[in-house]
């Protein structure tokens, strides 16, 4: 009888499902989750808070809470985000959910509003950000620098460490990764036709990174207006320990791919150096708007003119390779040009360089150049067999021959610009957080980049 009753129950509970939804219930529709992602903005003073918006993302909740102080920052970040919105191609659909009050940060931890706070902004600030979200529980996605010098980077340490205990992700923004040219230096040096990489020396090092950058810029087809504080070595860090952060992971990246680096026992910094850019009134005006020098810029402000240590040049031995890291800043690009980057690895066979100058139109393109002495016909055939085996990870690749060896022809379907990169890094870290771990040679790998960036500040300052 009680079964009867039962099974009747079932078919009465059945029936009113189809009335109700048109369909059979025996199978239960999905579930409609909500995105799993909900972003926090935290004090977004630097423009790459916004490009990681630039996109749209199903995984994340389209609402992000943003908590500034309030003031030109704040509104140039809401403003880059409104124009993601209303551009014809592809807009976004982000709502901004603002807190500009003075308790901003306290606010932030009191509401926690999202899973993962983004902190693109002053570096004088920043690393304490990091390390107080991550101790409340929270994930974090941060532009670099995380450090700019010794403290910050000690700080770092212990934000790793509560990531560790509180079972959240820390993760920088490293964008020259999904650069193409820098993808495939990376593979033809790992491919026998390049051979073993060389030790190198201080005078010849194995590995060669320079890069030269521009105060004055268009971002998303606007100048950049870049704050006052940009020009303080206290609070945005030297050359030595931004920019170079970008070139220095490139080279744990490139030499010792997925391997884990110990910063006490593999790096030792052999020299370091640092320099001024010449910055007048007027470019300072026309890049921050502001036709005064602030009070905090006067120490390094000489017969009117600016000179910020934005330039830095690091030699050191990572696992006994000899590498070299510079970084050199001026006012403007010359027209049609503008951030370039030189990279050379050398191998026991070949060396693999990447240039960008005039010859290159500023694009930065890949060469193959076998060592001196080479047996040519025999190298072709290595390196065409090594060609294959790009090929097999990015279809359509070719080489060209030239008068010193190879051109690296790559198809456009794989140059992607810098700020696209951006939401490719956000790829990454959300498939990061859905496995619930970083890959196990991050963590160590991006303490060894900033133990580099951050001693070579010392020895450069002669600590």
């Amino acid at each position: 009888m009680i079964k009867t009753d039962f099974n009747n129950l079932k078919k009465l509970l059945l029936i009113n499902c189809m009335i109700l939804f048109g369909t059979s219930c025996v199978n239960k529709p999905e579930k409609i989750q909500e995105p799993e992602i909900r972003l926090i903005t935290l004090d977004p003073g630097h423009f790459h808070s916004a490009l990681l918006q630039k996109s749209k993302f199903p995984e994340i909740d389209s609402l992000v809470h943003v908590y500034a102080p309030y003031g030109d920052e704040v509104k140039a970040h809401l403003n880059l985000i409104s124009s993601y919105n209303k551009r014809k191609e592809d807009p976004t659909n982000w709502k901004q959910k603002v807190y500009t009050g003075d308790d901003y940060l306290e606010k932030m931890f009191q509401e926690k509003a999202g899973n993962v706070v983004v902190i693109a902004g002053n570096n004088k600030f920043k690393t304490n950000y990091i390390k107080q979200s991550i101790d409340s529980g929270l994930n974090v996605l941060a532009d670099k620098p995380m450090a700019i010098d010794t403290e910050g980077f000690n700080t770092l340490v212990q934000a790793f460490e509560s990531a560790e205990k509180n079972k959240v992700l820390l993760y920088d923004i490293m964008t020259e990764r999904f650069e193409i040219n820098s993808i495939l230096q990376k593979e033809f040096a790992h491919l026998p036709a390049f051979g073993e990489l060389e030790k190198g020396s201080p005078e010849n090092p194995s590995v060669t990174k320079i890069s030269v950058h521009y105060f004055f810029k268009n971002v998303s087809g606007k100048p950049l207006v870049r704050p006052a504080w940009f020009f303080d070595v206290k609070q945005q860090g030297e050359g030595i320990t931004d920019i170079t952060t970008h070139l220095v992971d490139l080279v744990q990246w490139e030499c010792f791919p997925d391997q884990v680096l110990d910063y006490k026992k593999d790096i030792e910094i052999v020299s370091a150096k640092r320099w001024s850019t010449k910055l007048t009134a007027p470019q300072f005006e026309k890049v921050t708007l502001k036709k005064e020098f602030p009070e905090y810029l006067k120490a390094d402000v000489k017969d009117g003119v600016l000179y910020p240590y934005s330039n830095g040049e690091i030699n050191y031995r990572l696992k006994g390779i000899h590498a070299k890291v510079s970084v050199t800043w001026d006012f403007q690009a010359p027209e049609g040009t503008g951030d370039t980057h030189f990279s050379v690895m050398r191998g026991t066979k070949a060396s693999v360089i990447i240039k960008q100058g005039k010859e290159q139109n500023f694009k930065p393109v890949l060469y193959i150049e076998p060592a001196a002495g080479s047996d040519m016909k025999a190298f072709e055939i290595a390196i065409m067999d090594d060609l294959k085996k790009i090929n097999d990870k990015y279809p359509g690749v070719e080489l060209k021959k030239n008068s010193t060896g190879w051109e690296v022809i790559i198809p456009e379907k794989y140059k992607v610009g810098h700020e696209d990169h951006f939401a490719q890094v956000a790829k990454a870290y959300f498939q990061y957080l859905r496995d619930g771990k970083l890959p196990a040679w991050e963590v160590p790998n991006m303490l060894a980049k900033y133990y580099t960036t951050t001693k070579a500040r010392e020895v450069a300052l002669g600590k």
